[in-house]
């Protein structure tokens, strides 16, 4: 009977997770953009600077919920790229590379690309 009563919620952790990824999320992008809320500033014509856009409007995006899919998916290429050219060569345990949150993003976003936002998103509006 208690699995019953969770997938009565399931959908509403599926946007709790789209949420909190992405405000996590958000935050690497403006850290790279504007050093907020602490860390180096990257150029945006850096490939880092790049990647600071793509967190910080693909992040505030998916924090909404709006675009959803192509966002998540497009996300998702972009850690699957960070960790193989960043992390992988450093070795091939994320634990050890450094490449821990790179996997746990490229899944999340992935899985964000194929099951949508959940019901709490512009999207379902």
């Amino acid at each position: 009977m208690e699995c019953v009563k969770f997938t009565k919620v399931a959908p509403y952790l599926q946007s709790a997770l789209r949420m909190a990824a992405a405000f996590t999320f958000l935050a690497h992008g403006t850290q790279k953009l504007v050093a907020f809320p602490a860390g180096p500033r990257f150029s945006i014509a850096s490939l880092m600077g790049i990647a600071g856009v793509l967190e910080t409007v693909g992040g505030a995006l998916m924090l909404l919920g709006w675009f959803t899919r192509p966002v998540a998916f497009v996300l998702a290429g972009e850690m699957a790229y960070a960790y193989f050219t960043q992390h992988a060569r450093r070795g091939f345990w994320p634990l050890t590379n450094g490449g821990e949150l790179a996997v746990l993003y490229f899944f999340i976003w992935l899985y964000c690309a194929a099951t949508g936002p959940g019901p709490i998103s512009l999207d379902r509006r």
